[in-house]
């Protein structure tokens, strides 16, 4: 490892990114460092760069790479250097973060690329199914895909759910972890034009979310029994909409963006997928590790890294940005303007040109 210094995509502090140089991170105790090859990107990534404005920080959290060094206390058994793996990070808060030549990752949270896999693919899988899993597994309680175990042997004791967003990316891998789970009927939202592409993923009925009595419909459809959902949207009018789509007796709601239930009766639960780093951060309070929260973590990208392997998830197409990182900003706007198409926006960081100017911060 011959690399001091490293280009990476920095906030300006003031909503803004830019390109520059910063020192190449090490690993440091159950860390491994890794060579970036593709980023992803998420709405987190924009909507944190504008709204925690701090400058200096590295933006970018789902990336798929190459070990390159580990740290001590690795187990090496389970990871190499060379090994190809996907993981996120919580980019644009410190100076680690996945659009960049090189960061550091938890261990526990790798998941282990297979042969069959492209680096532009895997860059998508992180956050999405280790989101879904925290909503699915830890909030909601249903039972894991691929664990041997008694509990809900009977799809039908299951029953319904609602995964409100169907079409985003966490919305697609919840739908087929679902089904995977076990769960008898899954009920979604998305515009009309998708409604026959989440049905392959497993969709039992979709409704239109711009509806304004969508929520009722779903209330109906499920005869008024829909006991959870997981609302992959969180805004405008969905706190709503999914509400009023519970059962009058009660339920849980697994949300992405805090809120509380608009129906007496209805729990909403917060999943917010930076707790499974294990590690303290703020955003924008101070979160403390959580009890059992690296555990599941390490559980579940173990239970993602075998369902890659068995080709079991289907995955979102891919949409390349010209210039690697130097296309973030047009990437950024992209996704600002709802104009991603329902493609996973990647960045090939070989593709992005030398840098001939922006900040050099040496730590």
């Amino acid at each position: 490892m011959n690399a001091k210094t490293m280009i990476a995509v920095l906030t300006t502090g003031d909503g803004r990114t830019e390109l520059g140089r910063i020192a190449v991170p090490r690993p440091g105790p159950k860390q491994v460092l890794i060579k970036v090859v593709v980023a992803a990107q998420n709405p987190t990534d924009w909507k944190t760069t504008m709204n925690f404005k701090q400058w200096g920080n590295v933006v970018g959290c789902d990336f798929a790479g190459i070990v390159v060094e580990l740290g001590q206390e690795v187990d090496e058994e389970f990871i190499q250097p060379g090994h190809r793996v996907a993981s996120f990070v919580h980019g644009a808060v410190d100076l680690n973060g996945s659009f960049a030549e090189y960061l550091v990752s938890p261990a526990h949270l790798l998941i282990k690329i297979p042969d069959h896999l492209s680096f532009e693919n895997a860059a998508q899988v992180p956050i999405a199914s280790l989101t879904a899993c925290q909503c699915l597994f830890k909030s909601l309680s249903l039972p894991v895909p691929l664990e041997k175990t008694d509990q809900h042997t009977d799809s039908t004791t299951i029953g319904d759910i609602l995964i409100w967003g169907g079409n985003t990316s966490v919305g697609r891998i919840a739908i087929q972890l679902a089904k995977m789970s076990g769960v008898k009927r899954i009920v979604s939202t998305s515009s009309p034009e998708n409604f026959e592409a989440l049905k392959k993923l497993g969709v039992t009925q979709v409704f239109d979310y711009r509806d304004h009595k969508a929520g009722q419909k779903i209330n109906s459809y499920t005869g008024g029994k829909l006991r959870i959902a997981m609302d992959c949207i969180g805004e405008g009018t969905t706190p709503f909409q999914v509400s009023e789509a519970l059962s009058a007796g009660g339920g849980t709601i697994s949300v992405l963006n805090p809120y509380l239930s608009r129906k007496n009766g209805v729990e909403t639960i917060h999943s917010l997928g930076y707790t499974l780093l294990g590690q303290a951060f703020e955003f924008p309070c101070v979160y403390e590790p959580r009890s059992g929260e690296l555990e599941f973590g390490t559980k579940m990208t173990r239970m993602v890294s075998g369902l890659l392997v068995e080709k079991r998830l289907r995955l979102s197409p891919v949409r390349i940005i010209p210039r690697g990182l130097a296309g973030v900003v047009e990437g950024f706007d992209i996704m600002k303007r709802g104009k991603a198409n329902h493609e996973k926006i990647v960045y090939r960081i070989a593709d992005t040109p030398p840098v001939t100017s922006g900040p050099d911060l040496y730590f």
